[in-house]
């Protein structure tokens, strides 16, 4: 790593070349109150480029712009340009004068029209930010007006008509989570009108579905909403791209870089794809039940081609009551990975295969020992000695003789302390 590489890397604020790209442009910004867009067109930069530099170099002249104060540039760089919700500093700037007018008695005997007109601003954009930001405002004054006999006789609030358009609209935003553009498309409505409609008429509702998206930020929750208020799922364009990788996943023993080479697909992103959108297939390929909220890390690591691999060494060692190593070397398995593979995926055959504790403590075969306990018993609790009872039970003397010695020598001991009293009572 280079020392150049490094001074750039722990450099803080713009390089050199984008202040010099965007300086004129910076220049005008602070100095006039032409839009950035004109600004851009007139400097030949980016909009984006530029609105991103202002955004996170030169915060102070965004804020001022926006009649925003900051004391400092640590200030301004935690400061927003609005909050969550309610009006921002320019529609504050903008449109304070003619609110606080509306409230004032000496404006009454105006309608919101003619105030929008005598403070020079749209009239459809006065009454859209009271019915926003000041509704009790608006029916105070209208009380009020009506009171002093100002009245015009005008329709006030919400339209009986527009009130049964977005009623079914309203109904699936209190009782679903759908999002305002999904309700739109399925009730057949517009989007804007229904946005409108729910700003205006309907701001407990605003509430909920704000609560809502609040306490879906610390959790995201496949096909529930989250806390931008979208829809947590896939895009419709990525459902679509891997639809077949994730066919093979969950129906082929292929591995996922086969799968990816198969499909034309990046394998970084399908391995991304699946463990964010498909989790049950994830888990169920593990041979583990999904869960909300589980760990894909708590789940032991299982391949279906490693289960394809071993099935049929598995299936044998069912049907034939053979050591392990034997059905391991028929199939080409190494002895101690295919118990391991056995110890972690069948336990009951691997308990039926595998050691077990003999009651001197030593750790012996569990079939040897079904095989010689009968054998192994007599010569424990009789005189009788070890080929009589090899050669009674049909066994091999020298295998016999093999596992005793091996795992039970302190009977051959206690045999041979044994022998000698017993032959000599005989004689007498």
């Amino acid at each position: 790593m280079t020392a150049d590489f490094v001074k750039n890397a722990r450099q803080k604020g713009p390089a050199a070349r984008t202040v010099a790209k965007y300086r004129e442009a910076v220049e005008l910004y602070g100095s006039t109150s032409l839009s950035v867009r004109a600004i851009c067109a007139r400097c030949g930069v980016s909009y984006a480029g530029f609105r991103s530099y202002l955004y996170k170099y030169r915060r102070d002249l965004l804020l001022s712009r926006h009649g925003v104060a900051a004391s400092s540039a640590s200030d301004a760089a935690h400061t927003r340009l609005r909050g969550r919700r309610g009006q921002t500093a320019a529609a504050r700037a903008k449109y304070g004068d003619a609110l606080a007018a509306c409230g004032d008695a000496k404006y009454f005997e105006y309608n919101v029209s003619q105030i929008a007109h005598l403070f020079g601003l749209n009239p459809t954009g006065l009454s859209n930010q009271l019915r926003a930001h000041c509704p009790g405002l608006l029916e105070r004054r209208e009380l009020e007006r009506r009171r002093l006999g100002f009245a015009d006789n005008q329709q006030r609030g919400v339209r009986p008509w527009c009130r049964e358009q977005y009623a079914a609209a309203v109904k699936l935003l209190r009782t679903t989570e759908l999002t305002l553009p999904e309700v739109a498309e399925k009730c057949g409505v517009s989007f804007t009108g229904l946005r409108q409609h729910v700003c205006f008429y309907h701001k407990d509702l605003l509430q909920a579905r704000s609560e809502l998206r609040e306490r879906a930020k610390t959790q995201k929750r496949k096909g529930h909403i989250t806390g931008s208020g979208r829809r947590h799922e896939p895009t419709p364009e990525s459902r679509e791209r891997y639809r077949e990788a994730v066919r093979m996943y969950a129906q082929s023993a292929l591995t996922i870089r086969e799968i990816a080479d198969m499909t034309g697909v990046n394998r970084s992103s399908l391995c991304s794809y699946l463990r964010v959108w498909c989790r049950e297939e994830t888990f169920a390929r593990r041979g583990a039940e999904y869960r909300e909220g589980a760990s894909l890390s708590q789940t032991k690591q299982y391949k279906k081609t490693t289960a394809a691999k071993y099935a049929p060494a598995i299936e044998r060692l069912r049907a034939e009551n053979r050591p392990t190593s034997e059905i391991a070397a028929e199939f080409g398995l190494h002895p101690e990975v295919f118990r391991q593979y056995l110890k972690e995926h069948e336990p009951e055959l691997y308990a039926r295969q595998g050691m077990m504790r003999a009651s001197n403590g030593r750790s012996i075969s569990r079939r040897s020992m079904e095989k010689y306990a009968e054998a192994v018993g007599l010569y424990e609790t009789t005189a009788e000695p070890l080929k009589s009872i090899a050669r009674r039970l049909g066994l091999n003397y020298n295998s016999l003789g093999g596992f005793v010695r091996r795992n039970f020598p302190e009977l051959i001991e206690k045999n041979k302390e044994c022998s000698v009293p017993c032959d000599g009572s005989d004689a007498e």
